[in-house]
């Protein structure tokens, strides 16, 4: 095995910040986030921390490593210590990206002081989140968030107490596996907006022995709860086939809130083929966020091969979306509107000690997918706070170009190419100059757009 080392590893994402939107100072001062992250030790697969950090700046973690899906619906992937394996790659310090690097990334100012709410809508029970986002944001320098403070708050799906975790052989294994995409949510919020507080709204397994117990009624009823907690941005990083159940009535109207950010995952399954988009993103009043490779060392980003994009045919356009995108899909509802980081290559750092099945926490791990480009885009909403002009993805598309860095490289056909589907626009599958399917408008620079 490598020998343990200890580095200091600076924020060395280079922030291009000359085209950035002044952002006032009532919106964004005071707490600030450290450049600094000391990387020790050796992590499960033998190499040192500080290498595993260089391959994730790199973008070349999977080179060597594989990734996983997480868990059921969800949109995270895990970094795996070999190339076909399943054990996640787990270190005793983080190898991923940190707050500061990701918002040098995105030419975020180094301090924040909006107190807003970023609500985070997850699946399952989690007893040691309080724990393990504790130990994420004493790691990276950011202020204490606990429910003491009453930063942090857990809610059921009905603004009750949350109940109490499975304790059946199915349940345990499968809030294990849900627990590090809360992990995921909840530390990318923080990432995004230090200083801001935290709702963390649970839709309970009513049925252990069933996967997909959860269902889009549940999702919606959690959408409310967290508005009327007064949540000035929402998350979803879940995914479910679009339906007529889902795309009409309460579980259409119920993630339509104006004033309030709704983001959701695009999905980790590429271009779509043109038809449904995964849901809750293919509503119209939700922004959807998409993802890119964000190598740090002289690389430009780069469409994720996985991001999530398509049509959503249930829909002519989504609010405030204009025709120069709708156009891409015969003017119906096109996806996705912005992205960020979600490749697990370039992955985010991941705090998660809840092992109730396996008994062997994970504590670091490097984790990607849609599922980190969400709630992080929530808590830049929620970190800007100009919530007054946010009708779903409409203020996004009216912000300037500057307030994006447009990714014009890459493409996410792996799964489904555009030239299979004939009146297909490329547009939606292949990364290019202004808006394209996999990336949107492009990732954040600066917080204008928010």
């Amino acid at each position: 095995m490598a020998a343990a080392v200890t580095v200091l590893v600076c924020a060395m994402l280079t922030a291009n910040t000359s085209s950035s939107a002044a952002v006032p100072a009532a919106a964004d001062a005071g707490t600030p986030q450290p450049p600094v992250v000391r990387l020790t030790g050796t992590a499960s697969s033998g190499e040192s921390v500080a290498r595993l950090h260089q391959e994730v700046k790199d973008g070349t973690l999977l080179d060597h490593h594989g990734a996983r899906a997480v868990c059921p619906r969800c949109h995270a992937k895990v970094v795996t210590e070999d190339a076909d394996g399943k054990t996640p790659l787990r270190s005793p310090a983080p190898a991923g990206y940190g707050p500061a690097e990701l918002g040098a990334a995105y030419g975020l100012p180094a301090t924040s002081r909006s107190t807003r709410t970023i609500a985070i809508i997850d699946a399952g029970v989690y007893p040691t989140l309080e724990k393990d986002l504790a130990a994420y944001r004493k790691t990276f320098g950011l202020p204490a968030c606990t429910t003491a403070s009453g930063c942090l708050t857990l809610r059921n799906y009905d603004g009750g107490k949350q109940p109490a975790p499975q304790t059946g052989t199915q349940g345990r294994y499968l809030e294990e596996q849900v627990a590090l995409e809360t992990a995921l949510d909840l530390d990318m919020a923080s990432a995004a907006c230090p200083s801001c507080r935290l709702l963390e709204i649970s839709i309970p397994w009513q049925d252990a022995q069933d996967d997909n117990d959860v269902s889009t009624a549940d999702f919606a009823r959690a959408v409310n709860t967290a508005v009327g907690e007064g949540a000035s941005a929402v998350s979803v990083s879940y995914g479910y086939s679009a339906d007529v159940q889902n795309t009409h009535g309460t579980r259409r109207t119920a993630l339509d809130h104006k004033g309030v950010a709704i983001t959701a995952s695009t999905g980790d399954a590429g271009f779509n083929g043109g038809v449904h988009q995964s849901w809750p993103s293919a509503l119209p009043s939700v922004i959807s966020v998409g993802g890119v490779s964000l190598p740090a060392d002289g690389g430009k980003a780069t469409a994720w091969y996985a991001a999530g994009s398509g049509c959503e045919q249930a829909f002519p356009a989504a609010t405030g979306q204009p025709s120069s995108v709708t156009s891409a899909c015969g003017g119906h509802r096109a996806a996705s509107d912005i992205s960020a980081d979600a490749d697990p290559a370039t992955g985010v750092a991941v705090y998660d000690t809840y092992a109730p099945s396996g008994d062997d926490p994970y504590n670091w791990v490097v984790t990607g997918g849609t599922s980190a480009s969400a709630p992080y885009v929530a808590g830049l909403f929620a970190r800007a706070g100009h919530l007054s002009a946010v009708d779903g993805p409409g203020s996004l598309y009216r912000a300037p170009k500057a307030d994006f860095t447009d990714v014009t490289a890459g493409n996410n056909e792996a799964y489904h190419q555009c030239a299979s589907y004939p009146g297909i626009s490329t547009a939606l599958c292949n990364a290019g100059p202004g808006w394209d399917g996999p990336t949107g408008l492009g990732v954040p620079h600066g917080l204008g757009a928010f």
